[in-house]
């Protein structure tokens, strides 16, 4: 009987963990789910009128900008110079072509840097703010009171956040390719190498396909970044601490999506227009 009750106690033991997997399965892919629907329904409350969402979605629009100006300059100038810059213009030196340096920023910068700099500034300042503003708001019930009296939270509270911040990305993209391009120049200089060359091949490799590609891609990380914060933001429980756990997440699923989206985005690319993986 004692070998018949261990036995059981085994088999018990090793069914606890798989269902602990089964369990977090589960649980991912049902939060999976209510961010695609929370994803469809801000859509669709964006696009159908009435559109009073106008002030709210100025506020917030302002707001990200001022709190994520100074970030962006100095994460877009340190990036570039340092991990791209610096390196690249090392390798190069090698072989005396420092001249190349101009196309191979217009690519890692373009490509790269400038989405993923703006995805980090706006889930970073931007996002943690958003997820954390509802997430008070949800704790002190003021969501639930505004859905006794009829308002619609989506289109009230959602759809301007997520109209804001992918505006806001793709505005940030475009300083964050200018200071990119500035890091390329001050590393050209530091070199001691002309800047008509760095020039010349930087617009050889600035292709219109490339710079669009770099609007939507950062456009695409906004509208993830926006409905993740606003989707953790509007299910926190657990009082203040539960606000702190939804942030953290947020951040974290947030970089995650970014990861995959930007990888399929990036081959989408490079198979529509295969002459953008060769540096002219």
């Amino acid at each position: 009987m004692a070998n018949i009750g261990t036995a059981g106690e085994l088999s018990t033991g090793r069914r606890r963990p798989l269902g602990r997997v089964r369990a977090r399965m589960s649980s991912t892919l049902s939060e999976l789910g209510q961010i695609g629907a929370l994803t469809v329904h801000t859509i669709s409350s964006a696009v159908r009128p009435p559109y009073t969402y106008g002030p709210e979605l100025a506020s917030q629009f302002v707001f990200g900008l001022r709190m994520a100006a100074i970030p962006l300059v100095v994460s877009s100038i340190a990036f570039t110079y340092g991990p791209a810059g610096v390196q690249a213009a090392g390798f190069l030196n090698l072989f005396g072509a420092i001249d190349r340096l101009g196309g191979l920023f217009a690519v890692i910068v373009m490509r790269e840097f400038a989405p993923l700099v703006c995805a980090i500034v706006m889930a970073g300042v931007v996002g943690t703010s958003i997820c954390a503003d509802l997430g008070a708001r949800q704790i002190r019930e003021e969501l639930d009171a505004l859905r006794v009296l009829g308002v619609d939270t989506t289109k009230s509270l959602v759809a301007p956040r997520f109209i804001a911040l992918m505006a806001l990305a793709s505005l940030s993209n475009v300083f964050a390719l200018l200071l990119g391009t500035l890091g390329g120049m001050i590393v050209t200089m530091a070199n001691g190498a002309p800047l008509g060359p760095f020039f010349a091949t930087f617009f050889t490799n600035a292709t219109v396909p490339e710079i669009a590609a770099s609007l939507i891609k950062t456009t695409l990380f906004g509208a993830i970044i926006a409905i993740v914060c606003c989707y953790k933001g509007l299910t926190v429980k657990g009082g203040p601490e539960g606000v702190g756990r939804a942030v953290n997440q947020a951040v974290v699923i947030s970089f995650m999506a970014i990861g995959v989206v930007n990888y399929a985005f990036t081959q989408a690319l490079l198979a529509l227009y295969p002459e953008l993986s060769v540096v002219r």
